[in-house]
């Protein structure tokens, strides 16, 4: 069985390192990008994600020169997102250093984007990131644009239909509880992990080492971490110890990479 991941994910925003509360609450500088990432590499963490979080919304393309100057000094695979309109955008973040791709507003808004992506670079450098919130009716609904507008969308039906178009991995991140380290949605990961078959990474709310065990044992591919990294004393080697000591399906190494 393949051993699930660990994954920090970095929010950029204007060339720096932010977090918010809700994606558009409380946003707090949390440093450098490319400085944070080598040492999160430095402590072997599996993988790494980079979002540009204001790349759509202000209609530019994700910072190339940051993911370009963390290509260079960064040995973990990582994706990168934000603002990726187009096949010419996956290539040059791939051309730049970046393993996989994550599409989030052009995946809902452009039919058969998704397709021609895996089919031009590899489905496994497609993941199709799906932000959701629960509506006052107790409904799911898809957000695009940095959540600001309702896709009209069911986040599992959706994330079928993308897994059909053949990403590679969907990104599951709830609006909700985004930044309020309240815990995971579980629920809707369990049942996306129950009708999917691609790996399903699990985003948004991870407070204490209880919530992340709690979402690997929901039988996610991976866990994506912000604020709990962030602005805690919880690093990425004592969360996989304290996971492997539990009996969580991560690796076994407790040791930095120095």
């Amino acid at each position: 069985m393949l051993k699930q991941r660990i994954i920090p994910k970095f929010l950029l925003q204007d060339g720096r390192l932010v977090k918010g509360v809700r994606f558009h609450e409380n946003h707090r500088e949390a440093g450098n990008p490319v400085t944070t990432a080598k040492v999160y590499d430095s402590y072997g963490v599996d993988e790494l994600i980079f979002l540009d979080i204001g790349a759509t919304l202000q209609s530019r393309k994700t910072m190339h020169d940051v993911i370009a100057r963390a290509s260079r000094d960064i040995f973990m695979p990582f994706t990168a997102g934000g603002g990726v309109t187009s096949l010419d955008d996956v290539n040059r973040l791939l051309r730049a250093g970046a393993d996989k791709v994550a599409v989030n507003t052009a995946a809902v808004e452009q039919p058969g984007f998704i397709s021609e992506a895996a089919r031009s670079f590899g489905d496994q450098c497609i993941t199709v990131s799906i932000d959701y919130r629960v509506m006052p009716d107790g409904s799911r609904r898809v957000f695009t644009h940095g959540g600001t507008v309702d896709a009209g969308l069911e986040p599992i039906e959706w994330a079928r239909r993308a897994q059909d178009a053949c990403c590679g991995e969907i990104l599951l991140c709830s609006i909700d509880r985004d930044g309020t380290m309240t815990g995971y949605d579980l629920e809707t990961l369990q049942q996306a992990v129950e009708v999917l078959d691609v790996p399903v990474i699990a985003s948004s709310g991870a407070g204490t080492l209880e919530h992340c065990a709690a979402a690997l044992g929901a039988g996610v591919s991976a866990i994506a971490i912000g604020s709990l990294f962030l602005f805690t004393d919880h690093s990425p080697i004592k969360v996989r110890s304290a996971l492997f000591s539990r009996g969580c399906n991560v690796r076994a190494s407790l040791n930095s990479r120095n």
